[in-house]
């Protein structure tokens, strides 16, 4: 992919997220009032890994991609010292309003995920967060892990929860099998579509949108040549948000989506984590 196109895809997502920004905010579906009532509420998506993620008392975290915060001020919530890092100045206006509501101090950055060492320094931190739905937006899964591998320390962990990319393959309007590349693609995926993952009350603008698909072959090889030990994986039958609507069904519980009709078949998200040698 050439540096202009690189460039036009980062203006055009970030019209997108900058617009979901504010209607993400209003959706109940993110709950920031629950934040602001409840002193022990976390994120569904860091609730569900919560006993992989362990003990975070202490260590300098960094979420990257942290979008409106939940997320962030979850990992706060168990005992990290959070930065959190998001190329929208509006959805990080969001997350500061959020954490303040929750009583949260978190460090928040403005930046492209591929700044982030030049922003926040190398070798900082103890653990690298990212959180579900963010490595489709970025167009390499090395250039991403080099990122990760400048942040961490030596001994320092990556944490990340991802849609699979098997889900990734497949058209929500005729699931039945796949149409998308399972694997890394110079060109992105082009979509139009007003709508979001959650409930909003218009629809949206600037509803174009470029992403890629990486398989886990290329995400683990890339952390591999980056210095990183893969120390945990896990897939898993769900994912948080209706990935394929009439097709799944939702855990009130968990907060997840899974198949309704036998969910072993689509392994649709998996949670990673690798550990900085050296």
């Amino acid at each position: 992919m050439t540096d202009s196109f690189a460039v036009n895809s980062f203006a055009v997502n970030k019209a997108n997220w900058d617009e979901r920004a504010v209607l993400h905010a209003a959706s109940p579906d993110y709950g920031f009032s629950r934040f602001a009532a409840d002193p022990a509420h976390l994120s569904d998506v860091v609730r569900f890994d919560r006993p992989r993620l362990g003990d975070l008392t202490g260590l300098r975290a960094v979420h990257l991609q942290c979008h409106l915060g939940t997320d962030t001020v979850s990992l706060s919530r168990l005992g990290a010292a959070v930065t959190g890092l998001d190329f929208s100045g509006a959805a990080l206006a969001e997350a500061r309003r959020l954490a303040a509501a929750a009583g949260a101090v978190i460090d928040f950055h403005e930046a492209d995920v591929h700044d982030a060492v030049d922003v926040l320094g190398a070798g900082r931190f103890d653990l690298v967060y990212t959180g579900i739905g963010a490595l489709c937006w970025l167009p390499s899964a090395a250039r991403w892990a080099a990122v990760v591998a400048g942040l961490l320390r030596p001994g320092g962990r990556l944490f990340i929860r991802e849609g699979h990319p098997m889900l990734g393959t497949l058209d929500e309007t005729d699931p039945a099998s796949p149409h998308y590349s399972y694997f890394e693609h110079a060109e992105p995926l082009v979509f139009d579509d007003p709508g979001t993952y959650v409930a909003v009350d218009r629809p949206i603008e600037h509803g174009v949108t470029h992403s890629w698909n990486h398989s886990l072959g290329e995400i683990i090889t890339a952390l591999l040549d980056h210095g990183l030990t893969v120390t945990g994986f896990t897939e898993h039958d769900s994912v948080p948000w209706n990935a394929l609507p009439g097709q799944m069904v939702h855990d009130e519980a968990t907060g997840e989506w899974r198949l309704k009709d036998t969910p072993s078949r689509l392994a649709a998200s998996y949670t990673l984590q690798a550990v900085k040698t050296g």
